[in-house]
């Protein structure tokens, strides 16, 4: 037996990885590893929607309506440690008592009263419940328990550089909202419909490079300059 054959001997293929690095095993067998362009199991589009908005912390209202109630709890609270020190109350709640006793609830001062409370009062509940921050987007996160968000005011920026590097595009404005990307486009030479498919491409392109939780809707309008 010659050394080659003997080498060729000695030399085994080794089979294929059963099991990925945390030790799970593949779908077909050969590992858990997820072809390119495809999305991992968990991280698709279904998870997209389970990302919620950034929360607004409020803290000015929050801070506004501490005071007020303090200073009204306070100031309550004098009132009546002194009418209980046999002095007389103050001028305002005096006068505040003759008004609810004459005053009958179809009045309008007491009507108007009531309206602003109420608006207070839905302005406090709204506030409390609802996200807030809506000038940030959130975006898919890159790695777990990290969370991402891009102004509006730089998603509109970023599709507006990439609008006005097609040809045939004079100037063109973007405005961003929560949901839609709403393009008004000027065009001074080429057909409109060749303007607006390649600026349909090129803006869908770049939103899907921005990395946004939640995809925009995508509107385009293309005209021709105003005549002079």
């Amino acid at each position: 037996m010659s050394d080659q054959d003997a080498e060729r001997s000695d030399t085994r293929r080794l089979p294929p990885l059963d099991k990925t690095p945390d030790g799970t095993e593949g779908p077909d067998g050969t590992g858990g590893a997820t072809p390119a362009g495809e999305d991992a199991p968990g991280t698709g589009a279904a998870d997209h929607h389970r990302i919620r908005r950034f929360r607004s912390a409020r803290r000015v209202p929050a801070a506004l309506v501490a005071l007020v109630l303090l200073a009204a709890a306070g100031l309550l609270l004098y009132d009546v440690a002194a009418v209980r020190a046999n002095r007389p109350a103050m001028t305002w709640r005096r006068w505040l008592a003759r008004e609810l006793g004459t005053r009958h609830l179809d009045n309008p001062w007491v009507l108007g009263a009531a309206a602003l409370a109420v608006v207070l009062g839905i302005w406090l509940v709204v506030s409390a419940v609802t996200p807030g921050l809506r000038q940030v987007l959130p975006m898919r996160p890159a790695a777990p328990d990290t969370r991402a968000g891009l102004d509006r005011a730089a998603a509109a920026l970023v599709l507006r550089d990439r609008a006005m590097e097609v040809a045939g595009v004079q100037s063109v404005r973007v405005a961003v909202s929560r949901r839609k990307a709403k393009t008004h486009a000027v065009s001074h030479f080429r057909e409109l419909d060749e303007v607006r498919a390649d600026l349909d491409t090129s803006l869908g392109e770049g939103m899907r490079q921005l990395g946004l939780a939640h995809e925009l809707r995508l509107t385009v309008d293309v005209r021709r300059p105003k005549k002079r």
